[in-house]
């Protein structure tokens, strides 16, 4: 998908403490080897991005399904 959007008509997206700059990670998930048909457990790659300040994920960028798992890894 190729738009054409001019930088100047987006918002920042910022950390609750308003940090501004985030560093990618992975979330590795574990499936069973009898959910994938396979000999071995499987592991699920799924991006993510933390404010390198705090460490904290932006959990609203998270899958709908993990963000319970991981909003009260955000609390002081």
């Amino acid at each position: 998908m190729n738009l054409n959007i001019d930088i100047k008509n987006t918002t920042s997206v910022t950390s609750p403490e308003g940090n501004k700059i985030f560093a990618e990670g992975v979330i590795l998930r574990k499936v069973s080897r009898f959910l994938t048909s396979t000999s071995e457990d499987g592991i699920i790659p799924i991006q993510c991005f933390y404010d390198i300040k705090t460490g904290k994920v932006l959990v609203e960028l998270l899958p709908k399904d993990l963000r319970d798992e991981f909003k009260d890894d955000n609390k002081e």
